[in-house]
């Protein structure tokens, strides 16, 4: 009987440990599948949604939301906010979320109007991280900066050595849930252009003013302005109260002088309005009599 029971005990001894082994294996199994998505110090690179690359989407089960509000970038050339750069400069870049989310992350790129890199991205440690693929380089988060403790990311940019147009800092954001997951995040993509200072440079001839005037035969306003850059142009009509009367978007500005005829609605009344006009980030005012 006892030779029975010891034959029996050493049956079930190595099934339970096989058995023990086995569960073990199932949760460390799924503890990876479950964390393999988080990517504490920066994602994978091409997250950015510019053109011709994905989104943090592509890893965490979120919404896809339009980050100009959400989303805050500032060039700055020492402390001063900058809307131009001047080439083979270093300026420092910040960007935060204006919700300040508990949990966050982000990737950001530059990229020339042929969409390749634009000069070159120097980390701030341990707030942010760059990251490579190809010629193209990636500002990320890391663990130290992707929570609330930390409000802004920040790092330097190089501008490129030479005049290459217009510049744009493609921002993807992840306002993160912290379940665990991959579910259930909020990704906020926006996009920042920035012009050369030479530009200002070459076209020194462009008075920086907007002249508006009225025909009253087409019911036209008529915008002389000077641009830049070939970026969208947009129209609002203000009263002098600060009410908004009018919006419309003219499609892109020609670098050098511009002029549209603008049709408006026949339900505007007579009197003075005040026309703002923006091209990327060069806003222009004027007044006009409407009557």
């Amino acid at each position: 009987m006892k030779t029975n029971i010891l034959f029996l005990s050493l049956i079930l001894v190595p099934i339970a440990f096989m058995s023990f082994r086995k569960n073990e294996n199932v949760k460390v199994e799924k503890y990876v599948s479950k964390n393999k998505h988080r990517y504490t110090d920066g994602s994978p690179t091409e997250q950015t949604g510019a053109p011709g690359e994905q989104n943090c989407t592509s890893c965490h089960l979120g919404t896809i939301q339009d980050g100009s509000s959400e989303n805050q970038l500032e060039l700055l050339d020492g402390s001063t906010p900058v809307l131009s750069y001047l080439p083979n400069s270093v300026y420092s870049v910040n960007l935060s979320m204006n919700s300040l989310p508990s949990k966050k992350g982000f990737q950001a790129v530059a990229l020339d109007e042929s969409n390749v890199m634009a000069g070159s991205f120097t980390e701030v440690s341990g707030n942010t991280y760059i990251s490579s693929s190809g010629v193209k380089e990636y500002a990320n988060h890391t663990s130290i900066s992707s929570t609330n403790a930390i409000s802004t990311w920040s790092w330097f940019w190089t501008a490129p050595s030479t005049n290459v147009g217009n510049v744009t800092f493609y921002i993807a954001t992840n306002k993160a849930n912290d379940n665990g997951g991959m579910n259930g995040d909020v990704i906020y993509l926006s996009q920042y252009t920035f012009g050369s200072t030479a530009d200002l440079i070459e076209n020194k001839n462009c008075k920086p003013n907007l002249t508006v005037g009225y025909s009253s035969e087409n019911n036209n306003l008529i915008l002389n302005f000077p641009s830049l850059s070939k970026g969208e142009i947009l129209v609002n009509l203000i009263d002098l109260k600060g009410k908004k009367i009018f919006s419309t978007n003219l499609g892109k500005a020609s670098i050098g002088e511009n002029k549209h005829n603008v049709l408006l609605p026949e339900t505007i009344n007579n009197g003075i309005y005040i026309v703002n006009l923006s091209v990327n980030n060069r806003v222009f005012s004027a007044k006009t009599m409407i009557q």
